[in-house]
């Protein structure tokens, strides 16, 4: 059931709350009197890890902090106000937050949205200088035969008001650049260059991009070589396996070690998040496996 959940009802589940499923025995690994007995993994401190909250949603949030904190992983992504006291009280970040878009079609690029997202992120942005966190994920929404010329002014003019807001409170607006061929059709901030010409024409380090690898690889691929030439637009990473947005291991096609090792190179001192559903039945098995992979 979880395998068959795309992302777009998930997060819309996530902002209003409703994810409050217990962990089921399919968690092993939660259960297991050994792993009760685990610690930290010795990680090597070259890759900041953390881990997308709606790709467990069989866990409580407290379950998944316990186990990620387990595994050495230090944030919990695409999480909101709500559910921060949580993190906190593991001693986890929020390196990516959410909460403030619509959803995932409706986005700056298409000016009748303007109204609400400038409302929503206008308020959004102090909590998240508030609770101490940086970045506050954004989107450009479908094109609905929207042009690039069109998408690149629309996304400009709503989001530079905001830019503004963000430059004072040190937040950081980052945009996910989505596959628009095979999960989120018709999105336009489809490709690294359509994203780095947005942020060209914003011109702040407030705003920056958010590179999806699953997503890029679908779209575009060429990843190390598209990380290389414009990590200065990227403030954030997720991860997944292609095709199928699984486990990151030898399943799939993208060798993980390599990616990190170029992000790494680039001097990049973010986070990388797992994004990947786990098709395997002992899914914190597969997390902590995906974390030793990118643990370079």
């Amino acid at each position: 059931m979880i395998n068959k959940q795309n992302r777009r009802s998930a997060l819309k589940s996530m902002i209003t709350g409703t994810v409050t499923l217990s962990a089921t025995s399919i968690f092993t690994s939660f259960t297991t009197d050994e792993d009760q007995k685990k610690t930290n993994m010795e990680l090597k401190g070259n890759i900041n890890h953390s881990v997308c909250r709606w790709c467990y949603r069989d866990l409580t949030l407290d379950e998944l902090c316990i186990e990620a904190k387990k595994i050495g992983i230090k944030g919990i992504d695409l999480v909101g106000p709500s559910d921060w006291p949580t993190i906190k009280k593991h001693g986890l970040d929020s390196p990516m937050c959410n909460g403030a878009e619509i959803n995932l079609v409706d986005g700056f690029n298409d000016k009748k949205f303007h109204t609400t997202l400038i409302k929503n992120y206008s308020e959004m942005i102090p909590l998240v200088a508030a609770a101490g966190y940086t970045n506050l994920i954004c989107f450009s929404g479908s094109r609905r035969g929207i042009d690039n010329e069109t998408g690149w002014n629309n996304c400009a003019e709503g989001l530079k008001p905001l830019i503004k807001l963000a430059e004072k409170h040190k937040v950081v607006l980052v945009m996910e650049l989505l596959n628009s061929k095979i999960n989120h059709k018709d999105y336009q901030c489809d490709r690294t260059s359509w994203g780095v010409e947005l942020a060209k024409r914003i011109g702040s380090e407030n705003f920056k991009l958010l590179y999806d690898i699953y997503h890029m690889q679908i779209d575009e691929g060429d990843v190390i070589r598209n990380i290389t030439e414009n990590h200065q637009y990227i403030a954030h990473y997720h991860t997944g396996g292609v095709p199928g947005r699984h486990e990151i291991d030898d399943t799939q096609e993208l060798y993980y070690p390599a990616i990190m090792r170029a992000i790494k190179n680039t001097g990049y001192k973010g986070y990388v998040a797992q994004e990947f559903i786990p098709a395997q039945p002992d899914k914190i098995a597969s997390l902590r496996k995906a974390i030793e992979i990118c643990d370079i």
